[in-house]
């Protein structure tokens, strides 16, 4: 009897000890689909199932549908193995053999260590709730939609070795390299694009156009980037997406804040700020000062209060009059926002004060929606469709002009550019060659990707 019970309890642990471990990896696999951010993308926003796709991304190329990728057998991921799944997320290639567009950042994820791809699986595969809906098909136009020139791509300027640590630096600034080259991909926005829509790694993290918003500068540059910003600063707009006198995360940022960042453990934080601190300086020599350092230029308008205008027959395109009677309510005549800053101060403010007026022009056109610990931060879009009075092209144009002039660099915003921010923002180089000659763009498409294939090659063969 006594050995009978002995075999009893050894297959019990047996049993037993893998399915804690099981735990542990669906737990871990929890929080690195956090960290990665997948919910933000795979998840349509206020109605969406989790994970069930049907979120577009906006591109320069269009609008590329995310997946499904719960474990639905016939709509998702569900008869992915292990293997499959690894190939999809490292390297872009679906189980059907069908490339990946880099919007899905693989090109980050090939940095994932195979523990990390495991644990992400079983939570997918063990605790996402199969959703039986499909996806709408994504339809670029040509060449775009040829998704096997994705091979080339890949080639050309997907590096998928596993991320390495570096042993002359610690743990802490490791786990942070890992996360923002990795997991947090930040450099799928924040680094410039080149011709064929790479990633300009000599420009790590120095800014990059995403359509209609623009992810900034955030390299150690004290002027162009973050470096004057403190730790404790870095550490709270990751964590809430505000610093007051800097900063307020909007766009995909904000996304990423209110889904990824803000739910990661303090260490990791402290990490990624660590990281941050060390990436080389990259300075934009159109800047002169700091976005957030810009101050209410005293003896403008606002500082002769709203009264003198009431009664008045100034243009209602006036930008002034645009600004007191959409902007002011919240944002103060003077721009000083609220006194708890929820309604953030327009002096001192990166959006107001950035180089270029696109993030300025995202905001007005596309709102502010982010939710970090129980806060919900709104402001209205002034676009077609809004709660709000929608303003007319000229109306944005003058008022972010005035926004400009009065709290920013003092430059000043054009029609064009609006209409330019209404289209989706600036069009890349690549984009406008398909626009004005489709056949010669593929022609040139193809062959520079050929001639750098073989330029790759020969210096591989050269050692280089």
């Amino acid at each position: 009897m006594r050995a009978a019970a002995l075999v009893l309890l050894a297959a019990a642990w047996a049993l037993c000890v893998p399915l804690a471990h099981a735990d542990d990896a669906v737990e871990r696999g929890r929080y690195l689909a956090t960290a990665g951010d997948c919910m933000a993308c795979h998840t349509r926003p206020t109605d969406g199932k989790a994970y069930a796709g049907g979120y577009a991304i906006a591109s320069p190329m269009g609008q590329i549908w995310a997946s499904n990728i719960t474990p639905s057998v016939k709509f998702g991921i569900g008869s992915y193995s292990e293997a499959d799944f690894e190939r999809a997320v490292r390297q872009g290639i679906r189980k059907d053999g069908a490339r990946l567009y880099p919007a899905m950042p693989y090109t980050a994820y090939a940095k994932l260590s195979e523990q990390d791809i495991h644990d992400l699986y079983a939570y997918f595969m063990a605790e996402v709730k199969p959703v039986d809906e499909v996806s709408p098909s994504t339809d670029l136009p040509f060449p775009f939609n040829m998704r096997f020139s994705m091979a080339g791509w890949n080639l050309l300027f997907l590096d998928d070795a596993p991320f390495v640590a570096e042993p002359a630096k610690d743990a802490q600034w490791n786990r942070g390299a890992y996360l923002v080259e990795g997991l947090e991909h930040c450099g799928s926005c924040h680094t410039p694009r080149g011709l064929l829509m790479q990633e300009k790694s000599s420009q790590a993290l120095a800014g990059g156009s995403l359509g209609l918003w623009y992810a900034p500068n955030i390299t150690s540059d004290p002027v162009s980037g973050i470096g004057a910003w403190t730790d404790q600063e870095i550490t709270q707009y990751l964590k809430t997406g505000k610093v007051s006198g800097k900063a307020q995360a909007g766009g995909g940022m904000a996304e990423a804040i209110t889904h990824s960042l803000s739910k990661l453990t303090d260490e990791d934080i402290a990490s990624i700020v660590t990281y941050l601190r060390t990436v080389p300086p990259v300075a934009d020599a159109g800047m002169t000062r700091s976005a957030s350092s810009w101050p209410l230029r005293e003896g403008g308008a606002t500082t002769a209060g709203e009264a003198r205008l009431r009664g008045t027959s100034l243009p209602l395109d006036d930008g002034q009059v645009v600004y007191d009677g959409s902007c002011a309510s919240c944002h103060g005549s003077r721009g000083e926002g609220s006194a708890d800053q929820y309604y953030p101060s327009l002096t001192h403010n990166s959006t107001v004060g950035a180089a270029t007026p696109q993030n300025l022009l995202a905001t007005i056109l596309s709102g502010v929606d982010r939710e970090v610990a129980g806060e919900h931060v709104l402001m209205p879009h002034f676009s077609t469709g809004s709660y709000v009075q929608p303003l007319t092209d000229t109306e944005i144009a003058n008022v972010a002009t005035y926004v400009r002039q009065q709290f920013g660099p003092g430059d000043s915003v054009s029609v064009d550019d609006v209409k330019r921010a209404r289209a989706g923002g600036p069009a890349p180089l690549l984009m406008t060659l398909t626009t004005y000659g489709l056949p010669v763009a593929a022609v040139l498409f193809i062959g520079l990707m050929y001639w750098l294939w073989r330029r790759r090659a020969a210096r591989r063969k050269r050692g280089l």
